[in-house]
């Protein structure tokens, strides 16, 4: 990945790393709560509330190429129950690791000479800018993938009734009497013959039994 575009240094999620200087092993250790930002998770299946609380434990680590991010996200996140459609909440913890590299250091720590001109080279990597970096991409990422892509209220919940969409775990015993379609068929035939048999007597003229008799 290019370079990052001008961070703020006033953004939660950008953090700076001059207190480490270019000394490779020196640690420091972060905690912070922030306001999750727009669209944190699995968009239309579950994920963090705009606004609502992230609390991050960060440990910056320096060593030859970068800072070395290890750390972890803890909040609630929302979603709906993909069987039963319930809303549901559910405690989220997210691990990520990610290393910031220096913009004029190599894979292996050393000094560029020159500026890479292949961009393929760093389009997988994230850089530092002015000692500062951009957690929320990785923090995106690490979010999604400890969500679950199909969420459930409960690991055994029966979701609704295919018949009338009523919640199963509402009423357990709840049931429709199942009808054999072949017997369907028939009992709508019979009653196909029963309304033409009504049909006919209630379409005869009158005498015409005693007439035939005669």
């Amino acid at each position: 990945m290019a370079s990052n575009a001008r961070l703020d240094h006033r953004n939660p999620l950008v953090f700076d790393t001059h207190e480490l200087g270019r000394r490779p092993g020196a640690l420091q250790r972060l905690s912070r709560t922030i306001d999750a930002p727009k669209d944190l998770g699995i968009q239309g299946v579950i994920g963090v509330p705009e606004g609502a609380p992230v609390e991050l434990e960060l440990r910056l680590e320096s060593v030859m190429e970068g800072v070395l991010v290890t750390g972890t996200a803890r909040a609630q996140a929302e979603g709906e129950c993909v069987r039963c459609l319930e809303p549901l909440e559910l405690e989220l913890e997210a691990d990520f690791q990610e290393m910031f590299s220096y913009p004029d250091a190599d894979d292996r720590g050393r000094v560029k000479a020159e500026p890479a001109d292949d961009a393929e080279e760093d389009e997988d990597r994230l850089f530092l800018e002015d000692g500062l970096f951009d957690l929320e991409p990785v923090l995106r990422d690490a979010v999604v993938l400890a969500l679950p892509m199909q969420p459930v209220c409960q690991e055994d919940c029966p979701g609704l009734c295919s018949e009338c969409g009523e919640r199963l775990a509402d009423d357990p015993d709840h049931h429709h009497d199942a009808v054999d379609i072949r017997w369907a068929a028939l009992q709508g035939l019979a009653g196909s013959l029963e309304d033409g048999e009504k049909d006919e007597m209630s379409g005869a003229e009158p005498g015409v039994d005693e007439k035939q008799e005669k």
